[in-house]
């Protein structure tokens, strides 16, 4: 099975990988975020909801512990060499195991950087390291080493996003068609999913859909209803190719809008581009989010917009697709050209019962913002 990506992508990653190593005084670097293996090299699977942890010192040798149930995915998705296995036991232990790798490589009274916000490590299995490891090295938090890296997309990578954002597209065009007074919201959520895997793509960490009442939650909840007469459909969604994501986000109306929902859809319209005017290299992701805000509360809604409007998107897995870093107030990560974003511009009006949104996934080049969408800004009324 090949890798998604040439040897020279994943070696310039490497190298770069090295070099923060080397920046924040670590000598290797623990792994556990899903999304950090499959980065550096291509290791592509859910071992993550168990345990696994890769290594990476700064003479470049990479090591992967994880249990033997995994083991035939690391092989086939990864060009990793050293994978050490734990025996699919209730005896296993893997702080011990991994306490040995580290004595093996030498790794005794060196600094050593770890990823502690990744759903591959919890509290108990901290605690066994920080018990077993913490007076083998010196152990320091690393979470966002790797993070600062993927942030910024290489030209191959762009074209996996570009391509998850041509299969969004044909999602949200799947959803429109199906959307009407008498449907069944399952049936559009089978129809969206159908479009992407139609088109090569993967699904992505499952879709946000409500209509009526739930269309204000903003989040998605069990179960799916029947669409009624002049109701509303609150769609935030991805397509994925080769795990990298593009989302869009649209309210759908089965009827015709009030004069209430279009002002709120051109407000969103007009915030949307406030934000990609302001989303260019130089500007801070709080620069973004400020735009958002200065358009919903010149026209009224700053009682009915979030504190947040995006997030960076990449290659992620469950349970999540948001990526590092979040478009909120006075965040001053920097816009940099590469950097890929989806950028979300909601209203919800509980008094009324009212949700109206518009979001899209936007490349930042060295000249501003590109949009990676063919679906027009258009309030559509089935």
């Amino acid at each position: 099975m090949p890798l998604h990506f040439e040897s020279a992508e994943f070696a310039s990653r490497k190298t770069r990988a090295i070099e923060e190593m080397g920046h924040e005084g670590l000598e290797a670097l623990l792994m556990f975020r899903q999304e950090s293996l499959y980065y550096l090299t291509g290791c592509d699977g859910s071992a993550y909801c168990r345990f696994q942890v890769l290594l990476l010192q700064d003479n470049g040798d990479l090591a992967l512990l994880l249990y033997e149930i995994d083991l035939p995915q690391a092989r086939l998705t990864s060009g990793i060499d050293d994978i050490r296995c734990l025996p699919w036991t209730a005896t296993a232990d893997p702080a011990g195991a991994l306490a040995d790798v580290l004595r093996e490589k030498g790794l005794g009274g060196k600094r050593v950087g770890i990823e502690l916000d990744a759903w591959g490590i919890n509290a108990a299995l901290w605690a066994a390291i920080e018990r077993t490891c913490g007076e083998l090295c010196r152990l320091s938090d690393a979470s966002r080493l790797i993070d600062r890296l993927r942030v910024v997309k290489s030209a191959a990578e762009i074209a996996c996003v570009r391509q998850a954002a041509a299969l969004a597209d044909d999602s949200l065009a799947a959803a429109i068609a199906e959307t009407r007074a008498g449907a069944d919201e399952g049936a559009i959520a089978a129809a969206m999913s159908g479009a992407v895997l139609a088109g090569g793509g993967d699904l992505a960490n499952g879709f946000v859909m409500g209509s009526g009442r739930s269309a204000l939650l903003v989040r998605g909840h069990a179960g799916y209803r029947t669409l009624d007469a002049n109701d509303q459909l609150q769609l935030e969604f991805g397509a994925a190719y080769r795990r990298y994501h593009a989302c869009l986000m649209r309210v759908l109306l089965t009827g015709r809008a009030g004069a209430r929902q279009r002002a709120m859809f051109d407000a969103c319209a007009e915030a949307i581009a406030a934000c990609q005017d302001a989303c260019r290299p130089g500007a801070t992701a709080g620069d973004i989010f400020d735009a958002h805000a200065r358009v919903f509360d010149a026209a009224g809604y700053e009682a009915y917009r979030l504190k947040a409007c995006g997030y960076s998107l990449g290659a992620t897995y469950g349970a999540t697709w948001m990526d590092y870093p979040m478009l909120y107030s006075g965040n001053d990560a920097p816009v940099l050209p590469g950097m890929v974003f989806f950028m979300h511009m909601i209203l919800v009006d509980h008094d009324r019962g009212l949700a109206m949104s518009l979001g899209e996934t936007a490349l930042v080049t060295e000249r501003g913002c590109e949009t990676l969408t063919r679906m027009p800004r258009e309030l559509v009324e089935a």
